[in-house]
């Protein structure tokens, strides 16, 4: 069911997005981990007051003060629909000035290009909905099917206090969702010529961030230590972090394959990665992490004076495994640590992979071609984590869509926590319109 006749089809959704995207990255909601973290509170009042004004009354939830999560209902043409789920997070991680060319939290406009911190991570879908579903509101034109808007806190250190704690505390708000569509995903990549691959999400690697801890016999540093707790410790934190992971290919990477063979006109054979990641060139940068499970030493802690051997030490690993995969990623990390060094859980999340297939999937690639002939699709397994896997739990089918058409010179993957991150004006506008198309057929 789409949209009555009577409504007024001449509003803009693309009208207010660059301003959006730009305000709300002047609101600093940093995410430092450990539970701290900047004005996630008052971006959501930000958001609250734009639905507001447009006549969408909203919730905020506190998980701790200040951490805020916002929740409105969206009503659709036809209310006996299950209800979309469009999320969005608001906090972004730390950014440090003297290293951009601007001021990471300023959201300058420059170079055809909004930069900032949160600039693609996400505060760029953050702003599209916003303009999208304000502009709509104004014309009296409703989404095919009820909308519930989510804005998260906490997602940059796992959802906690977001996504986690929501779905803990308030599953109500969610839980008559059955779809859903979020970050990382719809973004495009020039394949040859005026030919660009839109990759929209359906799995992502779970994830596992740890401490490891190790003991030994506390001394004078200049004395002979065999149980040295910092040599346990680097030792297997070496083992782990130069550790080669098996291959594995997931039923989402075989299908972005088979694609990408069609695409590129070469020979992709599944079952010889190592042949096949020498043909993909630039792509077996970011498709690398896709096709096997991952464990980065990312922190160590130890000792407080020079000449004192100190009796435990600490380290921090990034771990992320595969769908399917999970069993074999701990066996594996169990084994490296060997028997002088253990290890506990910090944050932990389930891996997600679904069908890239049904109506959902087809209403976003017919919105896409709409707005960009020149398209195709695959599917996307994400190295990273998003809000999706707290959603999941509830049995919301997740993807990730932000449709963005890119120039081909852009490191759009690169921009994810890197310096500099922007993302150009065009593609913020280009993703209002494919959005309001969307919401149209979704």
């Amino acid at each position: 069911m789409s949209a009555p006749e009577t409504a007024d089809r001449s509003y803009t959704p693309d009208a207010e997005v660059v301003e959006l995207c730009s305000e709300l990255i002047r609101i600093d909601t940093t995410n430092y981990g450990n539970g701290k973290s900047n004005g996630e509170r008052v971006a959501a009042e930000y958001v609250a007051a734009k639905l507001d004004e447009v006549g969408i009354e909203s919730t905020i939830y506190e998980s701790e003060p200040g951490r805020a999560t916002l929740v409105a209902h969206w009503d659709g043409e036809d209310q006996s629909a299950d209800p979309l789920l469009v999320h969005g997070h608001l906090d972004v991680v730390p950014a440090d000035p003297k290293d951009w060319k601007v001021d990471p939290f300023a959201g300058e406009i420059f170079d055809g290009c909004v930069w900032g911190r949160g600039a693609v991570d996400m505060k760029d879908f953050d702003a599209m909905v916003l303009s999208v579903v304000r502009a709509r509101q104004r014309a009296g034109v409703k989404p095919r099917r009820p909308v519930r808007l989510v804005f998260t806190a906490d997602e940059e250190a796992g959802g906690v206090y977001g996504a986690q704690w929501l779905i803990n505390n308030h599953p109500d708000t969610v839980a008559d969702c059955t779809e859903g569509i979020g970050e990382v995903g719809g973004f495009s990549i020039t394949v040859k010529d005026d030919l660009r691959l839109y990759l929209i999400e359906t799995a992502e690697k779970g994830m596992n961030w740890m401490r490891l801890k190790a003991r030994g016999t506390a001394g004078h540093g200049s004395m002979v230590n065999t149980d040295n707790a910092v040599t346990n410790l680097v030792e297997a934190v070496t083992r782990i972090g130069s550790h080669e992971w098996p291959l594995r290919v997931t039923p989402t990477v075989r299908e972005f394959l088979k694609t990408l063979e069609d695409v590129l006109e070469v020979e992709l054979d599944p079952e010889d990665m190592t042949t096949t990641l020498a043909k993909l060139g630039s792509f077996s940068r970011m498709f690398g992490a896709t096709i096997r499970n991952t464990a980065n030493p990312t922190m160590l802690n130890a000792g407080y004076k020079v000449n004192v051997i100190p009796g435990d030490a600490e380290a921090h690993i990034d771990g992320r495994f595969l769908p399917g995969y999970e069993d074999e990623f701990y066996a594996t990390i169990d084994e490296l640590l060997g028997d002088k060094v253990q290890r506990e859980t910090v944050v932990t999340d389930i891996a997600l992979e679904t069908e890239f297939s049904g109506g959902l999937v087809e209403a976003m690639k017919a919105c896409v071609q709409a707005e960009d002939p020149q398209s195709r699709f695959a599917p996307l397994l994400m190295s990273g984590g998003t809000d999706a896997k707290s959603w999941s739990r509830l049995g919301v089918r997740c993807f990730g869509f932000v449709p963005l058409q890119l120039p081909p010179d852009l490191d759009f993957m690169g921009m994810f926590h890197g310096i500099d991150e922007r993302v150009p004006t065009s593609a913020l506008e280009f993703g209002s319109r494919v959005l309001d198309r969307f919401l149209d057929q979704a």
